[in-house]
């Protein structure tokens, strides 16, 4: 789709947008620092008014796309309304996925405390914990290593990843967490 989305955009173009994972596109809509009693963000209005009431997976999306962009206020917001951590997945990953493929830490901690599954398996086979790994290596980004951290924290299991993975910090979070495991 590759469009840059707005405040003008029409909530059809953002379904559409949502549900295509355009995400990067629609962060000016998820503007975090907007989430407030008196002010939310373009997607939380929508949200309010009812708009996706009769867009289910759009609204899964929106989850999604708010971990994917880091915004914690605006996923704590729809997950404390009862949007599925693990319903958004029409690109492959769901909102854990993004959130630590992106190394979105505020997020994965977030995704932990609302206990959503670890071991939830992507489109390409890998858990959360896999799929940081493989980003940490490939898409490297600042939180990263601190994700990871925070995933074996909570108990993600280092046997569902490929360990070793070749990188010495890596390798050296997760030898510390088998070694735990196996104790």
């Amino acid at each position: 789709m590759n469009r840059t989305y707005d405040l003008q955009s029409s909530f059809r173009e953002v379904v559409a947008g949502l549900v295509s994972g355009d995400f990067s596109a629609l962060e000016p809509l998820f503007a975090d620092q907007a989430v407030s009693d008196q002010r939310r963000c373009r997607i939380l209005d929508w949200y309010v008014a009812g708009c996706f009431a009769e867009e289910p997976k759009a609204l899964a999306e929106a989850l999604t796309c708010a971990c994917f962009l880091g915004c914690a206020a605006v996923a704590d917001f729809l997950l404390t309304e009862g949007v599925d951590p693990t319903a958004g997945n029409g690109t492959g990953m769901n909102a854990f996925h993004w959130a630590a493929n992106r190394g979105q830490l505020e997020t994965v901690k977030l995704l932990i405390k609302w206990n959503a599954p670890l071991e939830v398996e992507n489109m390409y086979g890998g858990t959360v914990l896999g799929t940081t790994i493989w980003s940490a290596i490939n898409e490297p980004r600042n939180e990263q290593l601190a994700v990871i951290q925070a995933l074996l924290d909570a108990g993600a299991l280092v046997r569902a990843s490929d360990y070793p993975s070749g990188d010495r910090c890596i390798d050296e979070i997760l030898l510390q967490s088998t070694n735990s495991e196996s104790q």
